[in-house]
């Protein structure tokens, strides 16, 4: 009961929230402003209000802390993984800010955002660790490594390599809010069959309020996450991954976002060596665009793929 709840609250607060949001923006004429080198199709989407990651972000807290309370479920592990959805939504805050301010498309600079990341996963492993739990780390081809210096390197890459990743997806009408409706299911359910309230809790608010974000950002999207949002969703599920013990779970239930990243890296290592380029342009998401898919083709493909991989995962274990 207290899991229908939860999806349902944190569905119904994102459902309300997400129109007056996007009335607010369109009454300030604030909106996203797509950059110069994407796909020429894309500028129509200029001036979209964006940051719609404040609805669904502080639906998910609330109902998140409400239900808590209410159940006697408050513990510090759970609050930690709002700590991480809530801090680097906040770096996504001031990078969206800033680009809505000067009317442009950069935000912070690349150290100042990773600054803020690191403070942020450096807090989660503070209360991790104080809470005693297990700092092993299998590395395929060196087996277990039970070091915690080598353990908060591995966790502080993770989580910022992810909150990047899924920013980096984030560039068609809909693809993250479905992936992590995915991804954050297929983690609801390990919480579920291993009895972890804290993560139960958090991944179906963020379920459900990403369920109702979906309406108004599927194609043509009324309104985007931004930064906020999409740099939030990352740094989360990172951090339930950890929190769960299954690190590695991610490259499997997040192997969109794997893809995505991956593609960026090798197109600029093949340009820097080469002179070359491997796709039409990345991420990949747009290499397909520009290869003649239609945005829906591409969305409900990474979907599906997103789907795949998590069931795979889910199969495996």
């Amino acid at each position: 009961m207290i899991e229908l709840v939860t999806l349902l609250v944190s569905f119904l607060v994102t459902a309300a929230a997400e129109p007056l949001l996007i009335r607010y923006f369109r009454r300030h004429h604030e909106g996203q402003k797509i950059r110069a080198e994407g796909p020429k199709w894309h500028a129509k989407k200029s001036g979209t209000p964006t940051m719609g990651g404040i609805g669904f972000l502080s639906a998910t807290t609330l109902t998140v802390l409400i239900v808590a309370a209410v159940t006697g479920q408050i513990r510090r592990t759970l609050l930690v993984l709002l700590l991480v959805l809530v801090g680097f939504g906040l770096i996504g805050f001031a990078d969206d800010g800033l680009k809505l301010f000067y009317k442009r498309n950069m935000g912070l600079k690349a150290w100042q955002k990773l600054l803020g990341q690191i403070v942020i996963s450096a807090i989660f492993l503070w209360v991790y660790f104080s809470e005693h739990m297990p700092y092993t780390l299998v590395i395929p081809g060196f087996g277990l490594v039970t070091s915690a210096v080598f353990f908060c390197l591995f966790c502080v890459f993770w989580l910022v390599g992810f909150s990047n990743a899924v920013n980096l997806t984030d560039g068609l009408d809909g693809l993250v809010a479905g992936l992590g409706i995915i991804s954050f299911g297929v983690y609801a359910w390990i919480a579920w069959q291993e009895q972890r309230m804290d993560v139960l809790l958090v991944t179906l608010a963020v379920v459900g309020s990403l369920a109702a974000f979906l309406i108004f950002n599927h194609k043509p999207a009324k309104i985007f996450m931004g930064d906020l949002g999409s740099l939030a969703l990352g740094g989360l599920l990172a951090a339930v991954s950890i929190m769960l013990h299954r690190e590695w779970s991610l490259l499997l239930v997040g192997i969109v976002f794997v893809v995505e990243t991956a593609s960026v890296i090798l197109q600029v290592a093949s340009f820097k060596l080469t002179g070359k380029r491997i796709f039409k342009m990345t991420p990949i998401h747009h290499h397909f665009e520009m290869s003649g898919w239609s945005e829906w083709r591409v969305v409900l493909t990474f979907w599906f793929v997103g789907a795949l991989g998590g069931l795979l995962y889910l199969l495996i274990w």
